[in-house]
């Protein structure tokens, strides 16, 4: 990982420190304790210590769309976990850091190490590790989604093909073909130091049922964390997540603390990975995170109402003989009171299931219903150019126009 050096005149020692997290399983559960290294990148200084830092992850939509079409061919998914990620990285740079508290060697306490891997902390870190790993899957004759970087393909001749997408440390397969991902495993467990996980069970926080019935999603145990750490766990629940005609306005002087108001819609916005029923509701309040009052607070807590009698809910993807892209658009008109700007919102099914959403805010103020219905449309309309794309980079061409149904 490094070298014992002297530090060069006119350079700066990154510090470091450890870091102890303890890792859970899907149910909760311990299942180790993890001591790890980590640099404090905070002190590192652009074109001195870094230079580039942007590394691709996988969209939850694009993780949704792999699950909808594994269901659709009843192919297992399966979980690669990488051991200490950033430390296979390479780095351009140099790196020198302090010595480790608690194992600076004697004798040499004015050494500092020169580092020739990335360390956890560094702002290059996760650019290096995608580097490394990209390189390895483009020598092993993987094909790089120009329209989802982190999405990968493997395709033999006789038709057989494994389907690879990575979110930084977190990799998944499918494919229709159990021999190539026994000889996938085999090569990664080579190349880097891995956890052969299995089957798909949790997966970023959310939880990953397969079955004969179809691939099931959902983020119960993260809904009753957040439950938990807003004191709402024995609160009652309420069948919707907004009130009919709920009017939201900008208040100059907020009478409740924004980080405890930011924190709440935060965790709020993650549990729309997997429920986009309360979509709508989690953009309405994250309009106002500046500065919240009471009002804000009652709308957010209105949703945590909703989720504590909606647990379980999640999505089953299913095997469906007509499997096609058809879309469903929206808008309101001049529902922000503040602005007069209208909300759009879309969302995309492959047979019977939805694997993606979005509610947003307008960035214009439109003058009349039709209009904020031609934005709406025009943005749902170019979000599913870009998931045909995909499709057929995938193997499931679009043949004919996908329909998109407005309600006008």
């Amino acid at each position: 990982m490094w070298e014992l050096t002297n530090l060069p005149k006119g350079r700066k020692a990154i510090g470091v420190k450890w870091v102890y997290k303890t890792k859970r399983n899907a149910k909760g559960e311990v299942q180790r304790y993890k001591a790890r290294l980590v640099a404090k990148g905070y002190k590192q200084k652009e074109g001195v210590d870094y230079r580039e830092v942007f590394a691709p992850v996988a969209r939850l939509e694009t993780i949704r769309l792999l699950i909808s079409l594994a269901a659709q061919k009843s192919w297992k998914i399966y979980r690669l976990d990488v051991k200490s990620t950033f430390l296979n990285g390479f780095l351009e740079e140099e790196i020198y850091v302090e010595q480790p508290p608690g194992y600076v060697k004697k004798g040499k306490e004015d050494k500092v190490c020169r580092l020739k891997k990335a360390l956890y902390g560094l702002k290059q870190a996760p650019r290096a590790w995608n580097m490394r790993i990209n390189d390895y899957f483009q020598k092993n004759r993987f094909e790089k989604c120009p329209y989802e970087h982190a999405l990968y393909m493997k395709k033999e001749i006789d038709g057989s093909l494994l389907y690879a997408c990575l979110y930084v440390d977190d990799l998944i397969f499918t494919g229709n073909n159990p021999a190539m991902f026994e000889d996938f495993k085999r090569r990664m467990v080579k190349e880097f130091e891995m956890t052969d996980i299995g089957l798909m069970a949790h997966f970023l926080g959310i939880e990953v049922v397969q079955s004969e019935k179809g691939i099931f999603i959902s983020q119960s145990i993260y809904a009753k964390e957040v439950l938990k750490r807003f004191g709402m766990e024995k609160c009652n629940h309420v069948t919707t997540p907004v009130e009919t005609g709920l009017e939201l306005r900008k208040n100059e002087r907020g009478d409740v603390d924004p980080t405890y108001f930011k924190s709440l819609v935060g965790s709020l916005r993650y549990l729309t990975c997997t429920r986009p029923d309360i979509l709508y509701g989690v953009g309405l309040v994250s309009r106002y995170m500046e500065t919240p009052d009471q009002s804000h607070l009652n709308a957010a807590k209105k949703i945590l109402r909703y989720i504590k009698g909606t647990l379980n809910d999640g999505i089953l993807y299913t095997r469906c003989e007509d499997c096609r892209l058809i879309g469903y658009s929206d808008s309101d008109w001049g529902r922000d009171l503040d602005e007069r700007k209208s909300t759009t919102g879309f969302t995309y099914f492959m047979g019977d299931t939805s694997f993606t959403w979005s509610s947003k805010k307008q960035a214009i103020v439109t003058l009349s219903s039709c209009e904020a219905e031609y934005v709406a449309a025009c943005s749902a309309v170019c979000h599913g150019i870009w998931i045909k794309n995909v499709l057929q980079y995938l193997g499931f061409p679009q043949v004919n126009p996908t329909e998109v149904y407005i309600d006008n």
